[in-house]
């Protein structure tokens, strides 16, 4: 089978040919049809001390079960998170990590809803959104923000604000139900929100916090890092909240279950609309990274076996 690899920071990344894996006890070899392209995992190139497997969101079909598996059979049509080399024709899912894939919905939708929107709806869920209050989603566009700003809209709110990082994705963040679109560069965000959720961090934390009424809430759910001096939270009482969303799966697997099944939910019922900006071969695995880093993207990056 074909993968893609790289052996050094920063790529280059290559497509090898390597063994087809078996799958261990509790886990489900599928072959792939749809691969999610994430930040972290294009970060993991750009800034790991040592190369690793290209893991990540990966939909397809079921062709074996290891020993102990007990919800899925050859055959069946999952989608999931892979911990191992994802970016390949067949790779290794845990049963645990694993969904069904309704009848209606194709694998490019699977990996454009799901890990994404799990995210979405945890960082949601973090900031105790209350019917009518004002949100603001930063990296609006994204793969994860642009299902942030439809759950929000979904959960009751009475005002939703994006932030993008170009305005030229003004008209796409309005036309998924934004009311009011601002770029990061804007002197001012506009009118103080009650809760932002925030997947860039960095030198943006300290706007997004002011973008907050007093009390307001900012979740952050990225891996960008930054610093948030206290006495801006201590002068209006506002609050930062992180959110990861492996501690979900790990210790509140009957949550994360529930937040699926919410998620195809509102997409059977077509208020939830998840967008793919991109479908890339596995050779053009590098292509798909660079619209990642250029914050090109409106939407989900799919590679296509």
């Amino acid at each position: 089978m074909r993968r893609v690899r790289y052996e050094s920071r920063g790529g280059p990344l290559f497509v090898e040919e390597a063994p087809l894996p078996a799958p261990g006890p509790g886990e489900l070899l599928v072959r792939t049809e749809a691969i999610g392209v994430t930040l972290p995992v294009v970060r993991k190139v750009g800034e790991a001390a040592e190369p690793g497997p290209l893991g990540g969101e990966i939909a397809g079909e079921v062709t074996a079960v290891g020993e102990g598996v007990t919800r899925f059979g050859t055959g069946d049509r999952v989608t999931g998170l892979c911990f191992g080399h994802g970016y390949a024709d067949f790779a290794v899912l845990h049963e645990t990590m694993t969904s069904p894939i309704p009848a209606q919905a194709s694998a490019v939708d699977a990996v454009a809803l799901v890990r994404g929107g799990l995210v979405a709806l945890g960082t949601l869920e973090a900031a105790r959104p209350q019917p009518g209050e004002a949100a603001l989603v930063t990296a609006a566009a994204s793969g994860v923000g642009h299902l942030a700003v439809q759950l929000a809209r979904t959960r009751g709110a009475g005002r939703v604000v994006g932030a993008v990082s170009d305005p030229a994705k003004a008209g796409f963040v309005r036309g998924l139900g934004a009311d009011h679109v601002i770029t990061y560069g804007d002197n001012g965000w506009g009118t103080p929100v009650d809760y932002v959720l925030d997947a860039v961090g960095g030198e943006l934390l300290t706007p997004a916090l002011h973008a907050l009424v007093p009390e307001g809430r900012l979740v952050a759910y990225s891996s960008g890092g930054g610093t948030i001096q206290a006495y801006d939270l201590l002068v209006d009482a506002k609050s930062v909240i992180g959110f990861q969303m492996a501690r979900i799966a790990r210790g509140k697997p009957e949550l994360y279950e529930q937040w699926r099944e919410e998620l195809w939910r509102l997409f059977e019922a077509g208020e939830l609309r998840p967008v793919v900006h991109g479908q890339f071969a596995l050779e053009d695995a590098a292509k798909a990274h660079g619209e990642i880093e250029g914050r090109s993207n409106l939407g989900k990056v799919v590679l296509i076996p």
